[in-house]
């Protein structure tokens, strides 16, 4: 595989990476990139692999979903290079984000799963994140899989609310 096209769609990573106040999973980025056709599924993920090689990302993994993010290296790089970067390309991130940045935003912070508890039911782990910082996490044990699959989904739909009642009910 040509070196060049690989370096370009490096930079679209970074550029997208760089774009957001908050992690991107791995699904945002490739949702994004396959998306626009900008190359296939498996070049892609070799792109992310040698940038997370190259120390120019970094990568956690926080409920089964890995989340990446720029690094001061990423930056620089970025800087000396972005200009490879062509205007139709960032206009096309700056209209992605704009249409799907608080949708993004909301996918990376808010966080529920569940699993089988060892004395029996279930427990669900629910988390909300601002950047990297974790402003709450909650697990709850119920006793039915049901019933923690409907709380982490209502917790994807009203984390926001459920926290400024916890916020202003302990505060």
């Amino acid at each position: 595989m040509a070196q060049e096209p690989l370096t370009l769609y490096k930079l679209i990573v970074l550029y997208l990476l760089d774009r957001v106040s908050f992690p991107l999973t791995t699904a945002q980025i490739s949702d994004f990139i396959l998306e626009k056709d900008y190359t296939n599924y498996l070049t892609l993920q070799q792109v992310i692999h040698e940038l997370l090689e190259a120390g120019l990302i970094r990568s956690r993994t926080l409920f089964n979903r890995t989340q990446l993010s720029i690094t001061q290296e990423g930056q620089d790089s970025l800087s000396y290079f972005g200009n490879r970067i062509s205007a139709a390309i960032k206009a096309d991130v700056a209209q992605y984000l704009k249409e799907n940045g608080w949708k993004m935003r909301e996918e990376a912070s808010v966080q529920g799963r569940y699993y089988k508890a060892a004395g029996g039911g279930y427990s669900a782990v629910l988390t909300a994140a601002d950047k990297e910082e974790t402003l709450v996490s909650i697990q709850l044990n119920v006793p039915t899989s049901a019933l923690a699959a409907a709380i982490c989904d209502n917790w994807q739909k009203r984390s926001q609310e459920i926290y400024q009642y916890l916020t202003a009910a302990l505060f």
